[in-house]
């Protein structure tokens, strides 16, 4: 049944775009999310979705597409330099045909990133993109929190979700992290979303699927979860009017919420203070230090996954009580070899050296450097359309921050869920731009605007119906 679903579902999806070619777009971002050709068995396992909504995506708006006024922002450079570069050294990578496997999917990342500020050139699209990746993630999030409470989750890499594959998105700290960065997403499309305007079915969806995604770290038991959710509370103190009644509210439930939580939960979370007794957490530190070492004699680094060359070892510390005021100090050496980064940053630094890592860097911290001055330029501003934007810019930098905590211990230095982020974050500076510009720096346009667009001179629509 559910293969039936999801065949007649993305079917269904592609039809639309047949006939709303904006649509290809939305379709290509489910199919990345959710992966639905993972969860089916059949027809969809067949067939190259992913591909065939690009392909659709990238030709509608070659055809379709109103392009007056369109231009390349410097983070769309930054994005064209980066897969430049990634390609460059994937063909002189360490270990080829793993460097390819990884590529295959990297640049259409990459890609998809770089194109989407070119369409998403509206309101009423960002919006539809926004909402897209929401629900995808919610079809993910909503199972795994409802087993979460149901059995406590299980520890990580045991939480059945819609796939049996902790890889991409479905690898629990990945999806610990994402579900936390997109709860700001999720109250901005509460607050100010016109495809389902505010009301309360909408107000008691998104608080049980911001519910849902604060469950997730609990049901995988990752640390990074934990640190993920710690950090969003502290960005969310920008904009609460009682910061010190906010902190006591959040640390009442906090600890109302420990008797419930599971003792393996507890048990793991515990390991965060003392990296040495853990094994997971003392291999990240060989492995960072390897790769620091590893970036002085390859600067350029060593392709993806480089990482299969590394031998590491180091030593864990058990304490284990012997009578009652005695504890007996175990020490155990461990040699591993080819292990992960467990890092966003280390993993760049390993496999692109050290113009990699700048570039990566200079593209996300520019781009909070982007949202905060869109904070800033409207602040002061009262018009429900301001606000909305002010919001969704506060919205995506606090996701990203997130993102970029997240990144310090897991590698997810190209994961599609965040570079689909950073283009909407571009769309976002470049509508912003358009619509703030004097009328005197208006584009004419040469041909009508297309009818699920609204272009910059456009006129100013009324408070809750701006997107119609």
């Amino acid at each position: 049944m559910l293969n039936l679903f999801l065949t007649a579902f993305v079917t269904a999806f592609f039809a639309a775009g047949v006939r709303r070619p904006f649509l290809f777009v939305l379709a290509y971002a489910y199919i990345d999310i959710l992966a639905p050709q993972k969860v089916s068995w059949g027809f969809l396992q067949s067939i190259p979705i992913s591909l065939i909504a690009f392909i659709g995506a990238v030709t509608a708006w070659a055809v379709a597409d109103d392009k007056t006024g369109m231009r390349f922002s410097p983070r769309q450079f930054l994005l064209l330099l980066l897969l430049i570069y990634c390609g460059l050294t994937t063909r002189s990578a360490d270990f080829p045909e793993e460097a390819l496997d990884k590529w295959s999917w990297v640049w259409k990342a990459l890609v998809f990133a770089l194109f989407l500020p070119l369409t998403v050139r509206t309101r009423l699209r960002i919006e539809a993109l926004a909402l897209t990746m929401v629900l995808s993630l919610a079809c993910i999030v909503i199972g795994g929190g409802i087993k979460t409470i149901a059995s406590g989750g299980g520890g990580y890499g045991t939480l059945r979700l819609l796939v049996n594959d902790n890889t991409g998105i479905y690898e629990g700290s990945t999806l610990s992290m994402v579900a936390v960065a997109t709860i700001p997403l999720i109250v901005w499309l509460a607050r100010f979303g016109t495809i389902f305007p505010p009301g309360k079915l909408v107000t008691l969806f998104a608080l049980a699927l911001g519910f849902a995604c604060c469950l997730i770290p609990i049901g995988t038991q990752t640390r990074t979860g934990l640190i993920c959710l710690v950090i969003l509370i502290g960005l969310s103190l920008r904009t609460v009017k009682r910061p010190l009644l906010y902190i006591g509210v959040i640390a009442g439930l906090g600890s109302a919420a420990v008797p419930f939580l599971p003792q393996s939960y507890l048990d793991r979370m515990n390991t965060i203070e003392n990296h040495k007794s853990d094994q997971s957490a003392s291999t990240r530190m060989a492995v960072w230090m390897w790769t620091i070492d590893f970036a002085k004699t390859h600067p350029f680094g060593g392709g993806f996954d480089a990482f299969r060359q590394n031998r590491v070892s180091y030593d864990t510390i058990k304490a284990e009580k012997a009578g009652d005021n005695n504890t007996a100090i175990e020490t155990e050496r461990i040699e591993e070899k080819a292990r992960a980064y467990h890092s966003g940053y280390f993993e760049m630094l390993g496999e692109q050296g050290y113009p990699g890592l700048a570039m990566w860097l200079l593209l996300h911290v520019s781009g909070l450097l982007q949202l905060e001055l869109i904070q800033r330029r409207l602040r002061r501003r009262t018009d429900v359309i301001d606000r909305s934007d002010r919001s969704l810019a506060l919205a995506l930098q606090s996701g990203h921050c997130v993102y970029m905590f997240g990144a310090l211990f897991v590698g997810i230095a190209f994961q599609p869920f965040i570079f689909m982020l950073i283009g909407l974050q571009i769309a976002l500076a470049m509508q912003v731009s358009r619509r703030l510009a004097p009328p005197s720096q208006w584009h004419q346009r040469k041909k009508p605007v297309a009818a699920d667009s609204i272009g910059p001179e456009s006129p100013r629509p009324l408070p809750g119906s701006f997107a119609r």
